[in-house]
């Protein structure tokens, strides 16, 4: 059995495709070899691939410049998502897609299941949202946040990265998420498109906190002293970010629950594993 995978090069693609592992034929496409947003490409590459499985997790993930390039947003997250769509329904294969809590604005203050309506603050948001809709009725939608990994761009390696700099680290209190560890998400987006489980899943580590909190939890599992992180308040970030956050973005995971489906671990028993593992390197 074949599995695509779109933006493999990613830190959430690079552990689907690790979780796939040598049981299936895993195709793994990075940006230079499958631009999502080029239709012809999309279509005649799958064509020629025919899997049984594509799990699409190429995006446009930089939040604040999606909110200063609108147009982007759109082709990448939303319209190609289409692409990926269209070309999963000619070769009958079954699609995973790979969703955000920023497609919810945090003003309900209590964790979000799969039944509650989006409401997106960003252009990112919408744009991601706008990749839910094209996506047919028999995919599977999984919804993360606050994704951390081995590979790429995330918090706990900017954590790791600025406490080797002197003075404190300052962080935000006012956001509430649950961490994901990209790790633990890889392999139930695994277990989740082998089964075509259709419809959403929010899938997240247990637990919540604020960005200071996981700040203090990266120092703490490098043993480091957690003492360095003081909190702000987002209305005191300089310079402003232009795309606003929700506030309150948490994961209630009920579909994998009432599923009977086993749930992640908690995010500060994941990340002390994650953070060993960068600050071994």
């Amino acid at each position: 059995m074949r599995v695509v995978i779109t933006g493999a090069g990613g830190q959430v693609g690079q552990e689907v495709a690790a979780a796939f592992g040598p049981r299936w034929d895993v195709v793994a496409l990075d940006h230079s070899r499958l631009d999502v947003s080029d239709r012809d490409a999309v279509l005649q590459l799958v064509a020629g691939t025919s899997p049984d499985v594509i799990v699409h997790t190429a995006a446009w993930t930089a939040v604040d410049a999606c909110e200063e390039d609108p147009d982007r947003a759109y082709l990448v997250n939303a319209l190609g998502t289409r692409h990926v769509a269209e070309a999963a329904r000619w070769c009958g294969a079954h699609l995973c897609y790979l969703s955000t809590d920023y497609v919810f604005d945090g003003a309900s203050g209590r964790p979000y299941t799969e039944w509650d309506d989006p409401h997106p603050l960003s252009v990112y948001g919408r744009s991601k949202l706008g990749g839910e809709h094209a996506c047919p009725p028999e995919a599977t939608i999984v919804r993360t946040s606050w994704v951390c990994g081995r590979h790429g761009s995330n918090m706990a390696r900017t954590v790791l990265r600025l406490a080797r700099e002197p003075g404190p680290l300052r962080f935000v209190d006012d956001q509430h998420g649950s961490p994901t560890m990209a790790a633990d998400l890889a392999g139930v987006v695994m277990r989740l498109a082998v089964e075509r489980r259709p419809g959403l899943f929010h899938v997240t580590n247990q637990g919540q906190t604020t960005w200071y909190g996981f700040a203090r939890a990266v120092l703490g599992a490098a043993g480091l002293d957690p003492g360095r992180v003081e909190p702000i308040a987002t209305v005191s970030l300089q310079p402003p970010r232009p795309a606003p956050r929700p506030p309150f973005s948490v994961l209630d995971n009920a579909a994998l629950r009432l599923s009977g489906l086993p749930l992640l671990p908690a995010w500060e028993e994941s990340l002390e594993v994650l953070v060993k593992e960068l600050v071994a390197v």
